[in-house]
């Protein structure tokens, strides 16, 4: 199958194999985005050596299966290896060997290790070994391509990318891989001969937001609600237990990230730090940090400041649309079907607060729709701290050309109409907002409605709107 998008991607790609020294590249994101699947539709499997780690096994136990992967690339020592630094002096012999295979092009030899951090076993010294290996010989080879890879991004980070021992300054390129767009899925269904209205789509991405693996679970015979009960309400469907499964394989110890997410799930616009620790009975601290800040690098919280306060009372909120959907719905039991959910008030307030998200994580084409893609811009949220009632405007992008535009996000199945509540409730938004913020900048109020805006007497408040057709460019 061709590769769906991610063409910046594959330009780094390109650039390694076009390049006149030897290249570490390290992939990252989370568990089911498609980074082995980038790694090896691009290179088409063609690797002078490629091995994978192994969940939960011991250090005897990874480098059996890397000495697997050794003899299928041609090493004639049968024994396993008895450290990881013995392992690598036997890859480097490998690749030395006249008869690898290499790129047919380019001629460059290609390494390829995927999920990185399962081979780094307690007390195994594999990071040093890795070091050892690529700063004593591959480095200086000129025509090694080394790419790692894994879904524990948390490790990625702090292992890799901002290691400070022999690894610092090492990485000459990283790829930070992220979910689909609504448009990459599209292409994607296309592909697939999977037939679905936009509409749809961006209700799926409200679901399963943009993971390939998931989208590829599709069946192309169901429709897309009966795609979501099968997958995820059925008990032996193929992502019924994911939830539990993506926290387990990507933080070791997950049970803070669990009470951290079980928290922000029970408000919409977030907690600050302050909030957390009291409902979760987590200690302030080191440890406390590191557990947002991994939540935060994979995808599943952002943290963004309340314009008008300092950074110390940021606010941390869901923003991965799968794991906002999960635990709504799925782990308190509390529907067995979607068919016989969808369209209920319920129904109405989660797709709300999903299609919010699906809208944060499309700031790139709202500002394009606007015709501002070459504006910078700096986006943020606000929260009012002296409006009766409260107001929260979840996205603004504040441009540096003297304009503001305040985003509202409304999900229906037809062109949204404002009444004189919702538009006395945007009017208190805007006028809190200018009062409290000070602003000097032009405010637009902008609406960002799925399937469009029906004009009235009341939406003449309106500056911008954006449709869900936007969404997808």
């Amino acid at each position: 199958m061709a590769i769906i998008g991610r063409k910046n991607e594959q330009l780094i790609l390109q650039d390694c194999l076009e390049s006149n020294k030897s290249e570490f590249v390290v992939i990252y994101g989370r568990r089911r985005v498609g980074k082995t699947f980038l790694v090896k539709e691009f290179f088409d499997n063609r690797f002078s050596f490629y091995a994978t780690g192994v969940d939960n096994v011991k250090l005897s136990e990874e480098l059996e299966y890397f000495n697997d992967s050794l003899m299928e690339y041609g090493s004639k020592e049968t024994d396993c290896p008895k450290s990881w630094r013995e392992a690598f002096n036997r890859l480097k012999h490998l690749l030395m060997n006249d008869t690898i295979l290499r790129d047919p092009i380019t001629n460059k030899r290609i390494i390829f290790l995927d999920e990185l951090p399962w081979m780094d076993t307690p007390r195994s010294n594999f990071r040093s070994a890795l070091d050892y290996f690529w700063n004593s010989w591959a480095s200086a080879q000129k025509d090694i391509i080394m790419i790692v890879c894994g879904s524990a991004t948390s490790w990625i980070i702090s292992n890799i990318l901002s290691d400070k021992g022999g690894l610092y300054n090492r990485i000459t390129r990283q790829i930070h891989l992220i979910p689909f767009t609504l448009g990459e899925c599209k292409k994607f269904f296309d592909a697939n001969n999977i037939i679905i209205s936009k509409d749809d789509i961006i209700t799926s991405y409200m679901v399963f937001g943009g993971i390939p693996y998931y989208l590829d679970l599709f069946s192309r015979r169901l429709s897309l609600t009966q795609n979501i009960d099968a997958l995820i309400f059925n008990e032996n469907g193929q992502l019924h237990y994911e939830y539990n499964r993506l926290f387990k394989s990507l933080f070791k110890n997950a049970e803070k990230h669990y009470a951290i997410i079980n928290s922000l799930a029970k408000k919409r616009g977030g907690l600050t730090r302050t909030e957390i620790i009291k409902d979760t009975k987590i200690g302030d601290g080191k440890h406390l940090t590191e557990t947002l800040e991994e939540l935060e690098q994979c995808g599943f919280i952002r943290k963004y400041k309340n314009f008008v306060k300092d950074k110390t009372n940021a606010y941390f909120q869901i923003i991965d649309p799968f794991t906002l959907f999960c635990h709504t719905f799925l782990l308190n039991e509390k529907i067995n079907s979607w068919i016989k959910y969808i369209r209920t008030p319920a129904y109405n307030s989660w797709s709300g607060l999903a299609f919010e998200i699906v809208c944060l994580l499309h700031t790139a084409q709202i500002k394009h729709a606007l015709g501002i893609s070459g504006v910078d811009s700096f986006e943020y949220a606000w929260r009012s701290e002296k409006s009766s009632p409260g107001a929260q405007i979840d996205l603004v992008i504040d441009r540096m050309d003297n304009v503001i535009n305040l985003c509202e996000a409304k999900h229906s199945n037809q062109k949204y109409s404002l009444d004189a509540k919702v538009a006395d409730n945007l009017s208190n938004k805007l006028n809190a907002f200018q009062n409290e913020t000070k602003s000097k900048k032009a405010l637009h109020l902008t609406m960002i409605c799925s399937n469009g805006l029906s004009y009235n007497n009341y939406s003449s408040i309106v500056t911008n709107e954006i449709t869900g057709e936007d969404l997808f460019s």
